[in-house]
């Protein structure tokens, strides 16, 4: 799906991200992880509020081997990603009010970090319904 026109009505955009074929030693590398969350705000515009949280994760059933949790605060909304370093796989989740997102940077960015053989991703448009204006002012309805 193509980015939506910047004066289009809407919330924001929501584009998610399914590598597989990864360096199984890149997605089970926490540096790279939280290098990956670290860096991806800045590059489209966007604004961290808080340092990316990363938690290892063990095994925790037969389809999830386990990996790397990650996730990031940012003013904008969030971005996460979960990696499966032994099925070479990682699912990312890169959410922003702004209308559009760099869409084939961010492709290259997260096919580059984690060697990834291929990718498939969503463009999805969130808040159609978002008000242009505020409706609600001091806790009274306008």
């Amino acid at each position: 799906m193509k980015n939506p026109a910047p004066q289009e009505r809407h919330f924001g955009v929501h584009l998610t991200l399914d590598g597989y074929g990864g360096s199984p030693e890149r997605l089970g590398d926490p540096a790279a992880v939280r290098a990956w969350l670290d860096d991806l705000p800045g590059a489209p515009g966007m604004s961290k509020l808080a340092e990316p949280l990363l938690v290892e994760v063990g095994p925790r059933s037969e389809k999830d081997a386990g990996g790397i949790t990650g996730f990031v605060l940012i003013a904008e909304s969030h971005i996460s990603i979960h990696t499966f370093p032994l099925r070479r796989f990682a699912s990312a989740d890169v959410y922003t009010c702004q209308n559009h997102l760099d869409e084939h940077w961010l492709l290259k960015y997260f096919r580059e970090m984690f060697e990834l053989e291929s990718i498939e991703h969503n463009m999805i448009i969130r808040g159609t319904q978002y008000p242009l204006h505020d409706i609600q002012d001091n806790g009274r309805r306008l």
